[in-house]
């Protein structure tokens, strides 16, 4: 098996809410939308797939909500400081709830938190150093 992601996909209990918080407030761009299914590439050869929770629940299994945040996150890595305060302001004129603010990380860097509509916790982070040169694309 290669060692890579194609897919990270989210149980979500309104597509059309998810489309507007990504596509209309974030500005991204989806590459393939179904009854049901919103996909929007994240990455060279990664897809975010948005996925209504019952049709998820029927291939996938179960879906278990309750107190607390899923136990996953997902990051978003800029390349400044300033950056991080932009894209959660983004995030927060997009409807997202401001989970916290950025602040000075213990491993160096300075990183916040927004919950998208299903309360899935993205974080937006700058991180210095090797790290930085290995996600964060050149341009």
């Amino acid at each position: 098996m290669d060692q890579r992601l194609s897919f990270v996909t989210l149980a979500v209990r309104d597509v059309a809410a998810s489309r507007r918080f990504y596509v209309d407030g974030l500005g991204w761009r989806p590459e393939f939308e179904a009854p049901g299914v919103v996909m929007i590439g994240v990455g060279e050869h990664v897809l975010l797939s948005l996925w209504d929770e019952t049709e998820f629940a029927e291939e996938v299994g179960p879906v278990r909500r309750g107190a607390g945040v899923a136990p996953v996150t997902l990051a978003h890595n800029v390349a400044t400081r300033e950056e991080v305060d932009d894209v959660l302001e983004t995030a927060r004129r997009a409807g997202a709830d401001p989970v916290s603010v950025a602040v000075e990380r213990e491993w160096g860097g300075y990183s916040g938190y927004f919950a998208d509509p299903d309360g899935y916790r993205w974080e937006i982070a700058w991180n210095p150093g090797p790290i930085a040169e290995r996600v964060i694309p050149a341009g």
